[in-house]
């Protein structure tokens, strides 16, 4: 059993942190000044952290390892971000959607709309968000417990900003309902219910082929639920439904603020799928070839 030095120091100013005489196998766990989550320790000053299950005999060091050690931040756990986030539009939708004093005008005030349309996309809307809750709550198994504290500000100006845009106009007393009526809202209803539980499946699949407590990744493939099998044809399909969701809503109330949150969200999770599918590519050399990130065939 060869014992090796450990010399630990600051990826930013290369200072000699702490230096670690005889280590066995296993990468000693150092706390040097915060909670776990918050350090990360890496071979390169610029490189990729590594992982809680490294062990020292099989890292690519000479009989000195040198390491860096890089703050990152104050962390906060997923679950609270995902509620934080997800609880935010549900709350601020509702208060337009029953016109609280403040926002029109005051003989407004606690009306409600004569189109069924509004109320059916208020429907809609708390259904999704109380969805993604009860799936943050029994469904996800996040890999990485934390994220830096900074992007709860970030995201959750982006969910309750839009949230608050697009409810302001749906609800507003001005509000104009689709041009082609009834067959328009049935057909946007259709495809926004098709999706979510689309979405809904995937999130289930994901979560099967994570077993309990593991951080093992698997390549996920089609299951008996017809809706998973679009896994043949993309690599994310929980964002082509969530796609096909915000696609239905705008349908469903011809609004501009709702288009334009469908945009920015499809941009954002086709950086996500683009991400998610390279590294697929990377860790599988069996990956199937057919598969597209987001979009079947284009994208």
């Amino acid at each position: 059993e060869k014992h090796k030095s450990v010399e630990i120091l600051d990826a930013k100013t290369k200072d000699k942190l702490c230096f670690l005489d005889k280590v066995g196998k296993i990468l000693p766990s150092f706390s040097l000044y915060w909670y776990p989550a918050r350090q990360s320790i890496r071979l390169d000053p610029k490189g990729k952290s590594l992982k809680d299950e490294d062990v020292l005999q099989h890292l690519p060091v000479g009989t000195t390892a040198t390491f860096y050690f890089r703050d990152l931040g104050a962390q906060i756990s997923w679950v609270t971000v995902f509620l934080t986030e997800y609880a935010g539009p549900l709350l601020i939708y509702l208060m337009f959607y029953f016109r609280v004093p403040f926002i029109y005008a005051p003989k407004y005030d606690f009306t409600t709309s004569k189109h069924w349309v509004v109320h059916l996309a208020c429907m809609c809307h708390s259904f999704h968000y109380v969805k993604r809750l009860l799936e943050t709550l029994f469904v996800h198994r996040f890999s990485h417990g934390t994220m830096p504290l900074r992007n709860i500000f970030k995201n959750c100006t982006y969910y309750w900003g839009f949230a608050a845009w697009m409810a302001y106009y749906i609800n507003h007393p001005l509000y104009t309902p689709p041009t082609y009526g009834e067959q328009q809202i049935r057909l946007a209803l259709t495809v926004f219910l098709f999706c979510q539980i689309g979405n809904f499946s995937i999130h289930i699949a994901l979560r099967n082929l994570r077993p309990p407590g593991s951080k093992t990744r698997k390549i996920p493939y089609p299951t008996k639920n017809p809706f998973t099998w679009i896994f043949l044809l993309v690599s994310c399909p929980n964002y082509t439904y969530e796609l096909g969701s915000w696609l239905g809503f705008t349908l469903m109330t011809q609004c501009l603020p709702v288009a334009a949150f469908t945009l920015v969200g499809f941009i954002q999770m086709t950086v996500w799928a683009k991400g998610k599918h390279r590294s697929y590519l990377k860790e599988f050399r069996d990956y199937p070839t057919l598969r597209s990130p987001i979009l079947p065939f284009i994208l």
